[in-house]
């Protein structure tokens, strides 16, 4: 069976701003610490790091604009927390695309057996 290109090329264009926000070590972290399922408040995200607040937020926004996180307030403070929904959107992109290589690994392995 094989891949519908259109299926796969629409999924990676969504997936592409997902996948440019995390290239970024500290937003990967930022997620990685969201992702524990607790939300969290820029002191809390900062903690144990060289990076300063104002850096933190910025970074945070970048992953609320493709839909990573986002912010909710409680009380005075804002907290931060992961959205699962736009991982799992990347995570099957991902599998998309390994399907796609895994289907012409077989078309190989075929033509060099034959």
């Amino acid at each position: 069976m094989r891949l519908n290109n259109a299926r796969i090329e629409s999924t990676t264009k969504r997936s592409a701003p997902i996948f440019a926000a995390l290239g970024d070590e500290t937003r990967l972290r930022l997620v990685s610490s969201l992702g524990r399922g607790e939300a969290m408040s820029i002191a809390n995200l900062t903690g144990g790091t060289k990076v300063t607040r104002q850096a933190i937020t910025k970074h945070l926004h970048v992953l609320e604009e493709v839909g990573l996180v986002r912010g909710v307030r409680h009380g005075r403070e804002q907290l931060w927390e992961l959205t699962p929904k736009k991982l799992e959107e990347a995570r099957r992109c991902l599998d998309l695309i390994s399907k796609q290589w895994d289907e012409a690994l077989q078309r190989l392995k075929l033509f060099v057996e034959d």
